[in-house]
């Protein structure tokens, strides 16, 4: 998400002087005519529901982006006069009123995709995340999406149990991974064929171990949704919870499990990519872990509503130096094929639920 002032992210600030630089314009295709990237997370709207239109978002996409998936923010940040007065909050971290979660976001990513034509709407792949994870009837909520807006959606997210700040912020109470509530939804989702993605922190903020933190808990519910097709969001890292000394090696094992074949890794935000190219010896970390599990990655951006191409690509040019030192193989599914394998699946998984459990 985009980059904002936090007195705590002066302790990062040398995760972030190595190896990025001033952000590049937009490069141009490939010489083959190809694309660079299809986009695995993108936010069309922000936490006040403000953003940009699907059409102003394919401008921006141009020829260098084949396809992306499209969703809003499924919490609201309320203006509470009572709190801010005439200072109305534009993000989570401008105030200390809550957020709510804003079902009708559903309805507007809809209606969006459905304004552009067919062969325009072919370059999209719309999520649904206007429910409450602690909710009983946050599945029904999106049966009832799928029924109200067939040949739509394709998966569900992004949304959050754990993140930094914004978990305790939520009015209603805080999720949780070992809810009943959340099992239903992905019940749900491995049904219906939706793709699911998810962000819920590795750890808490600043983390020395993950022993105690989300780990078990995470695995735990993966484990019990083997039908599902899930995608964890940043590879569980945060603006404030960074990589410890074992953070790759604790998503490789889950890579080597074949208990968890059906997860799958996203490198999308510009807070991974510091992480990533901080220096030498991470880029180097990064790229060889990127060219061991090409199969399991996909790159996103993690942009909310960009009003230009250069803030958009920028976050693809932040990962240069990883790029470089991947295999054809291995970046050509990182950042293409794993994304379109999932989305294409889902497609066919989904129309084919909505046939069947059409509107009589």
């Amino acid at each position: 998400m985009r980059t904002i002032h936090l007195r705590c992210e002066a302790l990062l600030v040398a995760l972030v002087t190595i190896g990025l630089g001033a952000a590049r314009p937009a490069r141009a295709a490939s010489a083959t005519g190809g694309y660079l990237f299809d986009d695995c997370h993108f936010h069309l709207t922000n936490y006040i529901q403000e953003g940009i239109t699907a059409r102003e978002f394919l401008k921006i996409m141009g020829n260098q982006v084949g396809r992306s998936t499209l969703f809003g923010i499924p919490l609201q940040q309320q203006w509470s006069y009572r709190v801010d007065g005439d200072n109305a909050p534009k993000y989570y971290l401008d105030t200390d009123a809550p957020l709510y979660y804003y079902s009708f976001t559903d309805a507007y990513i809809a209606m969006q995709y459905r304004s552009l034509a067919k062969t325009e709407q072919a370059r999209f792949d719309p999520m649904i995340t206007g429910f409450n994870p602690t909710d009983m009837y946050a599945a029904d909520h999106i049966r009832r999406v799928l029924r109200t807006f067939p040949g739509v959606f394709e998966g569900i997210g992004e949304f959050t149990i754990h993140k930094e700040f914004v978990a305790a912020k939520v009015a209603g109470g805080v999720a949780s991974l070992t809810d009943p509530a959340l099992d239903r939804i992905l019940d749900f989702a491995g049904e219906a064929g939706l793709v699911v993605l998810l962000h819920n922190d590795i750890a808490k903020p600043f983390p020395k171990s993950y022993t105690a933190n989300y780990l078990a808990d995470i695995k735990a519910l993966f484990k019990r949704h083997s039908n599902t097709t899930i995608i964890w969001a940043h590879l569980g890292l945060g603006r404030v919870v960074h990589p410890i000394q074992d953070h790759l090696a604790a998503i490789e094992e889950m890579l080597k499990d074949p208990a968890f074949n059906h997860v799958y890794f996203d490198i999308s935000w510009d807070e991974v990519a510091k992480y990533a190219v901080a220096s030498d010896e991470a880029i180097r970390r990064t790229s060889d872990f990127l060219n061991r599990y090409p199969d399991r990655l996909l790159f996103g951006t993690d942009t909310v509503a960009p009003r230009d191409p250069q803030p958009y690509f920028a976050v693809y040019n932040m990962w240069d130096p990883v790029w470089e030192r991947l295999t054809p193989e291995a970046k050509e599914k990182i950042t293409k094929g794993n994304y379109e394998r999932l989305f294409n699946t889902a497609r066919t998984r989904v129309r084919a639920w909505e046939k069947t459990h059409a509107k009589s």
